[in-house]
């Protein structure tokens, strides 16, 4: 970390994220370091790429920039390292593109579209279960369950069971400084079992559910192995969760803080629509970045990076970046257009849930806002203690009570 810049410099500390990204650090590095040699304790430290343009152009250099040895800033051991390249965030090209084949036709946009009435209804029915009390606990009441439950969908298991997931991904996302290596094994673990389980029960029981097809899905003629199932589903339930529930988290934060946009929102809840959740997943950007590493000796802006070099693709930063955002720092909920890189800077590895995630946002921002009227905080929130993912984990409110609209149980 560095104590030598007029701004200090840390990016590895969780307390840097506690109340979300660390606006001031950004702008410096974009002023005066946008690929900038970042200490780390008992690392061998790291290049931070703050600039979009820089960003972009690593995102879609796979033969220079992989992804090899693992999207964060940790190394791992040799042991957990050959494991982990089975998940398809740690592939390279070719191998990457053919397991995203496999489930490709799931989330495009025309397939994604097939859930709209589903997240919707889903929406209605989270919003019920709180409505009528005139105060709730954001995250766990409305944000976290709503990917919770569309994940639960697409696994074919409970809902409870989706829930569970979500809890446990937020222990493997935290940071070093932030949880024990005890507990975050401990969730890798359940989440392994989980994942093991639900293999064998498509295996004996098929079914029409996502997670069927890839227990039944061959490459290159051989049909995949638990391992590499685990692997698959791993990475969908944390993909899954991340990026919908700490947008709407922040979204509403940022909302609350600034009353003239709610008041935007909530006037003109559908034709903001589209433009609206871009500007949520630009202002919030949930993934803080993603790791590379250089594949030879290269150069980056107007720095040389060696071979073996970590390289973090800091895309809150790059979502900041002035020379391609007006205002980067206000929201701007009719802000058209807006190339943020909250899926990733649309290499190989852009987000592949992206346009259910975009449903999921549009969906319950749209409505949170109408439904829960005069909303306002209740007690102080607080954020993931995590310098890899950017989220609120505690936001409790409160807002004028307001009746139920779907009759019946929830789906």
């Amino acid at each position: 970390m560095s104590t030598t810049t007029q701004v200090p410099i840390d990016l590895w500390s969780s307390a840097s994220f506690d109340a979300g990204h660390p606006v001031e650090q950004y702008h410096w590095l974009l002023d005066n370091a946008p690929v900038y040699w970042h200490d780390e304790p008992d690392g061998r430290g790291f290049w931070a790429v703050t600039k979009a343009e820089l960003v972009r152009y690593a995102s879609r250099l796979p033969e220079v920039f992989a992804n090899r040895n693992g999207m964060t800033m940790y190394d791992l051991d040799p042991e957990s390292l050959v494991r982990l390249r089975r998940m398809i965030m740690f592939m390279d090209p070719p191998e990457h593109a053919k397991w995203r084949r496999l489930v490709a036709n799931e989330f495009t946009p025309r397939g994604a579209g097939r859930w709209a009435p589903f997240i919707d209804d889903l929406v209605e029915d989270i919003l019920d279960e709180v409505s009528e009390t005139g105060e709730c606990e954001l995250m766990t009441q409305v944000a976290g369950l709503l990917p919770s439950y569309v994940v639960a969908e697409l696994l074919g298991v409970s809902r409870a069971d989706g829930v569970r997931l979500y809890e446990l991904t937020e222990i493997m996302h935290s940071a070093l400084d932030a949880v024990t290596n005890e507990q975050r094994q401990g969730a890798q673990v359940e989440m392994m079992k989980f994942c093991t389980e639900l293999h064998a029960a498509k295996l004996d029981h098929p079914d029409e559910t996502l997670a069927s097809r890839i227990a039944h899905a061959e490459l290159d003629d051989t049909r995949i192995d638990v391992m590499d199932f685990n692997m698959f589903i791993l990475l969908l339930i944390n993909g899954g969760g991340d990026t919908v529930r700490n947008c709407v988290g922040s979204a509403v934060l940022s909302l609350l803080d600034d009353p003239r946009a709610m008041s935007h929102l909530r006037a003109e809840s559908e034709e903001l629509r589209s433009t609206s959740t871009e500007e949520f997943l630009r202002f919030q950007s949930p993934a803080i970045f993603q790791r590379r590493t250089a594949t030879q000796n290269t150069r980056l802006g107007d720095v040389d990076i060696a071979e073996g070099d970590k390289v973090l693709l800091y895309y809150g930063a790059a979502n900041r970046d002035p020379s391609v955002f007006a205002n980067p720092d206000e929201l701007v909920l009719d802000r058209d257009p807006n190339p943020h890189m909250a899926f990733g800077g649309h290499g190989p590895h852009y987000c592949l849930g992206a346009h259910i995630a975009r449903l999921e946002i549009s969906a319950m921002m749209g409505r949170l806002v109408t439904r829960l009227p005069d909303l306002r905080l209740a007690g102080e929130p607080t954020w993931l203690a995590s310098n890899f993912i950017s989220g609120p984990t505690y936001v409790p409110v409160e807002f004028t009570p307001t009746p139920r609209v779907r009759n019946g149980e929830p789906r």
